[in-house]
């Protein structure tokens, strides 16, 4: 039978191992408490910092990335700066901002690409009523010269049809640029009259000197015509611009394997490697062309030429220099927009430039065709305003041949000055000797100074 006591010290054992070993699971659990609390501590403040971090990456992309991405789709050799924190890159995050990146710039483009539409309709809308009106104009100014034989009048209206033709000019460039049509419809001309044509569109048209290397009856098929026309004259206006106003402008029509070049060479400053890649891509047209890329006022004619280029199927090139020190423009037209016209039938006009080719049937005609000669010294030739082929040419006479026995020498084509003053003697003339005619009785001959009057008038003219 066991003893109180030994019971009572049984129990206090027993009491004492139940406390030491709760102790020990309160220590180890207040232990764990601090363990967790401190893990707790350095959880939130790596949440707080990547939330600091994730705020400044996104207070970047904001500031800095999505304006440079926005600004990168007109002008693509700008640089978008990468995230902040490089260590983002490939991660869920960084592609996520990458993506808003895309994003950003795809809806610039489609945005930006809509609003140049609506921008080129409404000029496209604009430049139609312009042209129509200058249209207008041409076709008064050209009554108005037919109308009155005053020679001063007729010097003023021939300067007034000229800055007239170049307003005309403008108007079309600005419209093919918007997507309009070339706006004029042509017959089948010479080459050689296209570039003349679209030299006559011009202000300094006078310092652009022409050389014609090509086969007589070298001509163009009729939807090419004003193409050629308006890319010579754009290039022709760029080389004239660019260069001192006391320099020529070369000119040089040539058959090349595939059809036939112009060569445009000036004199000018020439152009830096960057602006004559950016010349080139424009002109190029190879790639979709914006008013916002034109600058500020637009600068039309490069991009121009790039639409016509694309669009009838012309080659231009401005990536070299010319032997002058300025800049080499080349137009080529492939074989398959030329055709062959007879001089003899429709010869170019008598103010184009000969050309150093000839032939037995060509030296044959060679008179009929550049107007070296006049069949008739007696009976004026009027101008007429335009050609067969529409395009503004600024014709000439010539002096009667001298007698054989001292040949007159070769007469340089007239100033617009000088033709404007023969044309208006030439219809002073003309009006005198009809009133003349109108005054004789019916079945009487006319008197005799009225006679001498006409010629005095047609030798004035001449």
């Amino acid at each position: 039978m066991i003893e109180l006591p030994d019971l009572v010290a049984g129990g206090l054992a027993a009491g004492t191992l139940s406390a030491l070993a709760l102790g020990g699971g309160l220590l180890r659990l207040r232990r764990q408490q601090t363990r967790q609390r401190a893990e707790i501590t350095v959880l939130r403040t790596q949440l707080e910092g990547s939330s600091r971090a994730f705020t400044a990456e996104v207070e970047y992309l904001a500031a800095r990335r999505v304006p440079a991405a926005a600004h990168q789709v007109a002008h693509p050799h700008l640089d978008v700066p990468g995230p902040l924190q490089p260590l983002t890159f490939g991660t869920p995050l960084g592609i996520a901002l990458e993506n808003v990146l895309l994003a950003v710039r795809s809806e610039v483009a489609e945005q930006r690409t809509r609003v140049d539409a609506a921008a080129q309709a409404g000029m496209r809308g604009a430049t139609r009523e312009i042209q129509a009106a200058l249209y207008r104009l041409q076709d008064a100014l050209r009554g108005l010269q037919e109308r009155y034989d005053d020679p001063e009048l007729a010097q003023t209206l021939f300067q007034l049809d000229h800055e007239n033709e170049q307003s005309l000019r403008r108007a079309q460039v600005a419209a093919v640029v918007c997507g309009a049509w070339v706006g004029l419809a042509r017959e089948e001309s010479h080459l050689v009259d296209a570039v003349t044509g679209g030299q006559a569109r011009l202000a300094g048209y006078h310092r652009v000197k022409v050389h014609n290397h090509l086969e007589p009856g070298t001509a163009l098929v009729s939807h090419a015509v004003e193409p050629v026309a308006i890319i010579v004259a754009e290039l022709l206006d760029n080389a004239l611009r660019h260069s001192a106003p006391d320099t020529d402008v070369v000119v040089s029509l040539e058959h090349v394997h595939h059809g036939v070049c112009v060569t445009i060479d000036d004199a000018g400053l020439g152009m830096t490697r960057d602006e004559r890649d950016r010349a080139q891509r424009l002109v190029a047209g190879s790639a979709p062309i914006l008013l916002t890329e034109l600058g500020d006022p637009p600068r039309m004619g490069l991009a121009a030429i790039g639409r016509l280029t694309r669009q009838f199927d012309l080659g231009v090139d401005v990536s070299s220099a010319s032997p002058y020190g300025g800049v080499r423009a080349v137009l080529r037209v492939d074989s398959h927009l030329l055709t062959d016209l007879d001089p003899a039938d429709r010869p170019p006009a008598a103010s184009a430039p000969r050309t150093t080719r000839g032939s037995a049937p060509a030296a044959a005609t060679a008179a009929h065709a550049y107007g070296t000669e006049d069949p008739a010294p007696d009976a004026p030739r009027p101008r007429t305003p335009r050609d067969a082929d529409g395009l503004p040419q600024r014709r000439r006479r010539t002096r009667a041949a001298a007698p054989p026995q001292r040949p007159a020498p070769a007469r340089p084509a007239r100033r617009p000055e000088e033709a404007a003053a023969a044309l208006g003697a030439l219809q002073s003339g003309t009006a005198a000797a009809r009133s003349a005619a109108e005054a004789v009785p019916e079945g009487a001959a006319p008197a005799a100074h009225d006679t001498d009057h006409t010629d005095d008038e047609g030798g004035a003219a001449r």
